[in-house]
């Protein structure tokens, strides 16, 4: 899905995860894999955007709860959801389908951006930048349809990799109670201290934890396929070792990848970074 991203192509970044030999990796592992395939998703030219301040929003609501109600029975039949984007408004849909079976879900967020926005504070009305305001209740009313009675606590979301903010969305990530580790912190401590740090806040008093991660957390030197790419990100060793140690840890029930873009991609680097940092993530060592 790109109705929540302005750059055209990130639709077809689930096709260039599996071209580099996702199953394959996840396999090695040890892991089953069950591939659905793509869920239906109409283009938008088929579609006409109405709200400029909440782009294609009714179609990302449709989307979002077809996603959820996936999402919700491959942890009725007791597997690992691992969700491929497309651009990062799918959140929605994937933490829709978590909170109808967990309570209290622990949120690791790899981002450059906050995605905090709402309908009132988007400069752009892109929904990929508003999922996570989204998740813990706020924003427009449209957008939290396909949510249960409950939305994530904001103590119990960690980002990692942040650095670019847009200046509402910094003063109410301020005042939320989410612990956003930007990338001062994670050069000023280490990622081992950081993702130690993380797990423990997202782990305490939680059900499940859920890892989304957008391609952007990670340097475009090494993600050059990213529609929003921001100098000054995760090296490609420190995103490994973060899906090491969280790997280690075994605390991840759920996991998204998105905003991979292989329009703007060079031979396919960013997709087979993708494949690679998901199988670290579940598990993947060298010896």
């Amino acid at each position: 899905m790109d109705y929540g991203a302005d750059r055209r192509g990130v639709d077809m970044g689930p096709s260039a995860i599996r071209y580099a030999g996702l199953h394959e990796k996840i396999r090695q592992v040890g892991h089953q894999v069950i591939d659905i395939g793509n869920l239906p998703v109409p283009v938008p030219e088929s579609r006409s955007e109405t709200h400029s301040s909440l782009k294609y929003g009714n179609e990302i609501v449709k989307v979002s709860r077809v996603l959820a109600r996936a999402v919700e029975k491959a942890l009725d039949e007791g597997q690992y959801p691992m969700v491929l984007g497309g651009d990062h408004s799918i959140a929605i849909g994937t933490m829709s389908g978590l909170l109808r079976k967990f309570e209290r879900v622990g949120l690791l967020w790899f981002d450059a951006h906050g995605d905090y926005n709402t309908d009132e504070t988007s400069p752009s009305g892109n929904v990929h930048g508003m999922p996570v305001a989204t998740v813990v209740g706020l924003g427009h009313p449209i957008l939290k349809t396909s949510f249960p009675a409950r939305f994530v606590d904001p103590e119990k979301i960690v980002y990692v990799g942040v650095r670019t903010l847009d200046q509402q969305e910094a003063r109410r990530l301020r005042e939320s109670g989410a612990t956003v580790f930007s990338m001062h912190e994670i050069d000023r401590y280490g990622m081992r201290e950081i993702m130690a740090k993380a797990m423990d806040i997202v782990t305490d008093k939680t059900d499940a934890v859920h890892l989304s991660f957008d391609i952007d957390a990670v340097d475009p030197l090494f993600a050059p396929g990213s529609g929003t790419p921001y100098s000054g990100g995760l090296t490609e060793r420190e995103a490994h070792l973060a899906m090491e140690l969280l790997a280690e840890s075994d605390i991840i029930s759920s996991m998204e990848m998105v905003e991979v873009n292989p329009i703007l991609d060079e031979h396919n680097r960013t997709g087979e970074l993708a494949a690679n940092l998901i199988a670290s993530a579940l598990g993947h060592r060298i010896i």
